[in-house]
């Protein structure tokens, strides 16, 4: 026969078996929660891709058929074995240029030896890793110019107003405009052909800049001029410097709109990059779209589609990379 229950040991008991109630019930609602998230972003993408089968099968070209899901996977899966095969070509190259530098050193270890870089055709890989080294280039500088310059906006009701009109005026201004003239004032400038940098790249950056440089300033000012009143007015009460209330009070307060503008001048900077490496010829994702496009073979449309979708993902990628940076750094309501 089992020892009688104490009573006081009920209550204890009743709370664990609540706790364990709460807990499984929480589980079950954040299961359902994820099962829910993971659903509809799934189904919508099932029914794209039917839907973008049954449509290419339709339709024409002067290239043949508008490649469908199928195609475009097998394109990219060429695209990788090519890069693999340029690789392995690169690490042979090298390879028989050490064994002839082993040859010429043990003839003649006086023997002054070079190693030549593999000039091979870059691949999409890395076509992919040019442009990203673009857009964060020109990112940079439209970070390093345009937070300042919105700063100054917020502070100054001067600075707004000299300001404000010229940024209206060259905000909405296309990267196919701004290239030209990029391009002959960095070919009067940047005269030498041997610099670390190529006039591609220059180009492509100061482009991406000019255009990316705009939501940073805007959302800046906005940031600054949203600052809380009674925190400035401390500030004067306590004769704060020009440069300390903007590192103590107005940064810190303005930062969620700091990163916003950034994030949006991330966003424009890759868009706004394949029109420049088009007509720049940098050797990144917009000249490769820009070969294929001349090529005309049977798997340029593929391989265009796949790029569409590589710059459409890393775009994605690089807005989710911003967006973790700025919860990181930031508090309050945004975080």
């Amino acid at each position: 026969m089992s020892p009688p229950v104490s009573l006081s040991a009920a209550p204890g008991r009743m709370a664990r078996f609540t706790d364990a109630g709460l807990i499984a019930s929480s589980m079950a609602r954040s299961l359902q929660r994820t099962a829910s998230q993971l659903t509809v972003p799934l189904f919508s993408i099932l029914v794209f891709l039917l839907i973008w089968a049954g449509v290419a099968a339709s339709i024409e070209t002067s290239l043949g058929s508008l490649p469908g899901p199928v195609a475009v996977t097998e394109e990219f899966g060429n695209l990788i074995s090519a890069h693999l095969h340029e690789r392995e070509k690169a690490a042979a190259f090298y390879a028989r240029q050490e064994e002839r530098n082993a040859r010429r050193i043990a003839a003649d270890p006086s023997a002054e030896v070079k190693v030549h870089a593999w000039t091979g055709k870059p691949t999409f890989f890395d076509q992919i890793l040019t442009s990203l080294k673009t857009v964060f280039a020109g990112f940079l500088l439209a970070g390093l110019l345009g937070v300042p310059i919105g700063l100054l906006c917020g502070t100054s009701t001067t600075a707004h107003a000299a300001l404000n009109p010229l940024i209206q005026v060259f905000k909405p201004v296309s990267p196919l405009a701004w290239l030209p003239i990029v391009t002959l004032t960095v070919s009067a400038l940047y005269t030498t052909n041997d610099g670390m940098l190529a006039k591609s790249f220059i180009n492509s950056a100061i482009t991406v800049m000019l255009c990316s440089i705009w939501p940073a300033i805007i959302n800046t000012a906005l940031g600054v001029a949203r600052v809380d009143h009674d925190l400035l007015n401390v500030a004067r009460v306590l004769r704060l410097g020009w440069a300390t209330r903007v590192t103590r009070i107005i940064i810190p307060s303005a930062l969620p709109f700091i990163f916003t503008g950034l994030r949006l001048s991330l966003g424009v900077g890759w868009m706004v990059l394949i029109a420049a490496e088009m007509l720049a010829q940098n050797p990144g994702l917009g000249k490769f779209v820009w070969d294929e496009f001349q090529n005309g073979s049977a798997a340029s449309l593929s391989r265009i589609m796949v790029a569409v979708f590589v710059i459409g993902i890393i775009g994605f990628a690089l807005d989710r990379a911003m967006l973790s940076i700025e919860r990181a750094v930031t508090y309050g309501e945004r975080r």
